[in-house]
């Protein structure tokens, strides 16, 4: 089957950013509802259970990306049965998983309490409310999850996007409801409980309708299972990276430093995730297409092509982390209040953070689409045993200054030069790495220089109300980054490609007569 891998990655992302939006603005509006209807601890409590839960999912182990990845030569050749006999596989997998993040998520129980430094909000019971949250997370995998990896090898992600952005509107609104009128949190856990449990649904009863020659019946050989299972197996160490850089910053901050400092953190952070997941939604929609590529193309033609989508990245990432170092202080100070506010050093650091770790994501869509876990089995567990180990130390001097730093310190240290040589040793021309590297350096400095050329220029806007200080540092951060970064690459071979490239997807969403 041929895959079109421009067309469905447009479709992919469009979709995807409209769900995106939805999923970044409603859970804003609820966030700001519960700040000021049930109080900033109960924030602290949904991050700090969505950390330990994201723990448990290591018990996933990369199933999902090691069956989708397994799936792409089965879809490029039409081969029904081995595709039926991998879906097999995939449930089986997943009922397994399912079962051992409960068993395990409840021996944790007892220590739940642990966890949280100082009180908790009087109306609350944290081991009913961690009962809960862990029974949401044992169904995402036994409801019918395994279908997703068939509308991901298709590279169908905007048939996902379009299913969850109904069921996630349905249960935002029943939230809301819940909050304003009951003040009830356990009713808001209740709400996300049956969001999933219908999301879980609506994609297998889609997924039935759109392959009815697809069902998980049938056997591989051995050989195949093995090779499955080794590619699980070297997944298992970047699961584990990825999770301990994203969740021990949450439950370190929660033991050592206590709910309402964890809040006052997430509301920082839930603004730079909200745009991670937005560039997320781009990583997504490649990845299906990446994977045929490196089936069919050549690896001159993968790395031109990576060269090209570097750039473009580097272009939206820049122009991201300039809007977060000009916005991110009077937003917040709109929106919860001085008395919420961090200083100013931290959301430079925050900006450090979000630039380092985006571009570390794109390395490892490359790495993923290639199939590089066993050579990379290592790197993801070092970085996050290092960031674990400095967080623990920087905590007690620093607080979250030191916490933040431990992992900017453990993706620009450890990540991502590790992830760089195992991509130009074992995959692309080793004599490719010194131009890829240069070209990283030019786009990071690039993007300092002009952060702080934009800084500089909102620095010098002095008005009193604070609404017109937001709008008219956005209509620099708007204008500015865009008219630097166009001027200094303009003439650049990238430059052209990626123009090339992005009419071709806006092509692609003409409807055609």
């Amino acid at each position: 089957m041929k895959i079109e891998r421009t067309k469905n990655a447009t479709k992919g992302i469009l979709t995807g950013l409209i769900l995106r939006t939805h999923q970044t603005v409603v859970p804003f509006i609820m966030r700001t509802i519960m700040i000021y209807f049930l109080g900033v601890q109960y924030l602290g409590l949904n991050s700090l259970f969505t950390s330990i839960l994201s723990v448990l999912n290591l018990a996933e182990l990369g199933v999902g990306n090691a069956m989708v990845f397994s799936m792409y030569k089965p879809i490029s050749e039409d081969n029904t049965e081995e595709i039926c006999a991998l879906m097999r596989l995939y449930k089986i997998y997943y009922r397994i998983i399912g079962a051992v993040i409960g068993g395990i998520g409840l021996i944790l129980l007892p220590f739940i309490r642990s966890l949280i430094k100082g009180d908790v909000p009087n109306d609350i019971n944290v081991y009913i409310l961690y009962s809960m949250n862990l029974c949401s997370t044992v169904l995402s995998y036994w409801l019918f999850a395994y279908k997703n990896c068939l509308l991901q090898a298709h590279q169908r992600v905007d048939i996902i996007s379009l299913i969850s952005l109904v069921a996630t509107t349905v249960k935002a609104i029943l939230q809301i409801i819940v909050i304003v009128y009951f003040k009830n949190y356990y009713l808001y856990v209740l709400m996300h409980i049956l969001g999933r449990v219908v999301n879980n649904i609506f994609i297998s009863f889609y997924v039935s309708r759109k392959f009815p020659n697809y069902e998980a019946k049938g056997k591989l050989e051995k050989k195949q299972v093995k090779d499955i299972n080794c590619r699980i197996r070297d997944l298992f160490t970047s699961k584990v990276g990825g999770v301990v850089l994203n969740s021990a910053d949450t439950i370190v901050i929660s033991s050592f430093l206590g709910l309402t400092a964890l809040a006052v953190y997430q509301n920082y952070f839930y603004l730079i995730t909200a745009i991670i997941g937005i560039v997320q939604i781009i990583f997504t929609s490649m990845m299906a297409g990446l994977g045929n590529s490196f089936v069919v193309d050549t690896k001159e033609k993968i790395f031109k092509d990576c060269k090209k989508i570097t750039f473009l990245f580097h272009w939206l990432i820049g122009f991201c982390t300039n809007c977060f170092l000009c916005l991110l202080q009077p937003f917040i100070k709109i929106w919860v209040g001085e008395e919420l506010m961090l200083s100013m050093s931290f959301v430079v650091i925050l900006c450090f953070y979000f630039y380092f770790y985006e571009i570390n994501r794109l390395l490892n869509v490359y790495k993923d689409s290639a199939g590089l876990w066993h050579e990379d089995r290592f790197r993801p567990l070092t970085a996050a045993i290092v960031n674990l180990v400095l967080n623990l130390i920087l905590v007690n001097y620093w607080g979250l200054y030191g916490v933040l730093l431990s992992t900017v310190f453990s993706i620009l240290f450890v990540e991502m030069p590790w992830l760089i040589h195992n991509l130009f040793s074992v995959f692309f021309d080793h004599e490719y790495r010194n131009e890829y590297l240069l070209k990283l350096i030019k786009y990071f400095v690039t993007t300092v220089f002009c952060a702080a050329v934009t800084f500089t220029v909102c620095s010098f806007i002095n008005v009193k109300n604070d609404w017109m200080v937001l709008f008219l540092r956005l209509l620099i951060c708007m204008v500015l980054p865009n008219i630097i970064f166009g001027l200094l690459f303009f003439k650049t071979r990238e430059f052209k490609m990626g123009k090339e490239l992005l009419l071709r997807a806006f092509a692609n969403l003409k409807p055609k007569m």
